[in-house]
């Protein structure tokens, strides 16, 4: 995470949006995103010439000609205000515009951008800032985004795009994607599951990423995601390029309401957390998952378009509301059986309800599936999360130091007293051992493994407190959070059961 001095440069610079009269933060964020996108692009043409004066051969594909220098981060950023603010308006955004040709993901998204800032003053500040700021230094660039992106969280609705970074990484690391794999998000957003799974493939595959075929594919035709909202579009695509993937498949799609058959089966891994309150009507929604799973849930709407996308044998990591893995409507059910029975339902992670706050406090699980048309569901392992490493409050202060967080903590393993504070190196430890000694944990555990004809005989209900066993000193010590949780899912399940009346009563 940033901290200091860069950190209170990006708040003043962002309170000066503000009092600039740009109140909307996707607007804010998508203007100081441009701007680290410019001097990305500066940067890659200074690599090239500098490429090209070793060689003495003339520079490869060169991202600016001779007339267009001024265009330049490192030359219009030594301008007077009103000189650069000239050139950024009148010369920089129409060469963004037309960048890459007909046809690339970047033509595409930015043919409609537009310059916001509303003063040479504010611009100058926000160069300064960003000038500051090593973009071709992988985490100062991708933590500082991610700051950026953390405070779309502070504008209500809007905070349903990000999910918490650790989390991403918790499920790129259980999924492990490899330099073959087809990675598709289909409600991308800001495309944060796409660029966590190019920095792992990065790192644990460096050697199969040399060939100029894997290159390709990695720069290409590895990477998809969809989303319907242009702005969101536009920042995906440039964070995957900030993150050095060149020209992902960042594309418009309504991924519900459109039919998936040019898509189905096409994809070997799927990351997501789709957006999941709410419901559409049956008119709006493709065909082709209703005949899956007839259903208006958006939550369930989503898990059918991913096993229709999934090749045979390809796998999944979602994040899904709880109500999905207890809810007694006959879609509930439905999707339940169809993952148990008719595919390969791996695991069922039970994240705290603290997990998304501030801006929620739903309670979450993460689904793992492999599809495979034929079944394979021996047992379901489970891991209830109790503790993410940070506090499960409206502050999610850290609970650890930095280097003990997340799931893979760069001290190494942690204490028996840091795993009560962070169970996610756990999980992942935990999960690689699914199939050898974890079928032989107690109930009593924080993770065990469950026979699928149990599952079966439970209606394929998929909450862990279905299997958990409890002891009597666990009882009188459960937290309230905890107590809460059961008494929500106890009302759902009434709710739920009282919508399938009021359906057949209509």
């Amino acid at each position: 995470m940033i901290t200091g001095e860069l950190k209170n440069k990006i708040d003043r610079v962002w309170d000066a949006f503000w009092s600039g009269g740009i109140s909307n933060p996707l607007e804010v964020i998508e203007q100081i995103t441009y701007l680290m996108f410019i001097k990305r692009l500066d940067e890659i043409h200074t690599r090239k010439e500098r490429k090209a004066n070793r060689t003495r051969r003339p520079i490869e594909n060169p991202i600016f000609t001779d007339d267009q220098q001024d265009l330049r981060w490192s030359v219009f950023k030594g301008y007077a205000p009103e000189v650069m603010y000239e050139i950024v308006d009148k010369g920089v955004f129409p060469f963004l515009r037309v960048l890459g040709g007909g046809g690339s993901t970047y033509s595409e998204h930015m043919g409609d951008a537009r310059f916001t800032i509303p003063t040479p003053g504010l611009l100058a500040r926000v160069v300064d800032m960003l000038d500051e700021v090593d973009l071709e230094a992988g985490d100062t660039k991708g933590d500082l985004y991610e700051y950026m992106l953390s405070k779309i969280a502070t504008a209500g609705h809007n905070g349903q795009f990000r999910t918490p970074r650790h989390i991403i990484q918790l499920m790129v690391e259980m999924t492990a994607p490899g330099p073959d794999d087809e990675i598709c998000d289909p409600a991308c957003g800001t495309a944060g599951f796409l660029m966590e799974a190019a920095s792992y493939v990065r790192r644990t595959h460096a050697d199969a990423l040399l060939g100029p075929e894997q290159t390709r594919h990695f720069n290409n035709s590895m990477f998809h995601g969809f989303d319907f909202d242009s702005t969101m579009l536009r920042i995906g695509s440039m964070n995957m390029l900030l993150h050095g993937v060149e020209n992902p498949d960042i594309r418009y799609r309504d991924s519900l309401a459109e039919s998936a058959s040019g898509e189905a089966e096409k994809y070997s891994l799927i990351l997501a957390n789709p957006p999941f309150a709410g419901s559409l009507d049956y008119e709006s929604t493709a065909k082709d998952l209703q005949r899956i799973v007839k259903t208006k849930k958006t939550e369930l709407l989503f898990l059918a378009l991913f096993l229709r996308l999934l090749k045979p044998g390809g796998r999944a990591a979602v994040i899904v509301p709880d109500g999905v893995l207890f809810g007694s409507t006959k879609a509930h059910k439905e999707i339940r059986r169809i993952l148990v029975e008719e595919h390969k339902l791996d695991g069922v992670v039970k994240l705290p309800s603290g997990v998304f706050k501030p801006y929620a406090g739903v309670s979450t699980a993460i689904l793992l599936f492999t599809k495979t048309n034929s079944g394979g569901t021996d047992n379901v392992w489970f891991y209830e999360v109790t503790a993410d490493g940070l506090s499960l409050d409206d502050k999610r202060n850290p609970l650890l130091p930095e280097d003990k967080l997340g799931p893979v903590p760069a001290a190494g393993e942690l204490s028996e007293d840091e795993h009560a504070k962070n169970n996610l190196p756990d999980v992942l430890a935990r999960w690689n051992r699914r199939n050898a000694d974890e079928q032989d944990r107690a109930r009593t555990e924080q993770s065990f493994c469950v026979p699928k004809d149990e599952i079966a005989e439970n209606g394929y209900d998929l909450s862990l407190n279905r299997y958990k066993e409890v002891v009597y000193e666990e009882v009188k010590h459960r937290a309230p959070a905890e107590i809460m949780n059961d008494l929500t899912r106890i009302e759902t399940e009434i709710q739920e059961s009282m919508s399938d009346l009021k359906g057949l009563l209509e």
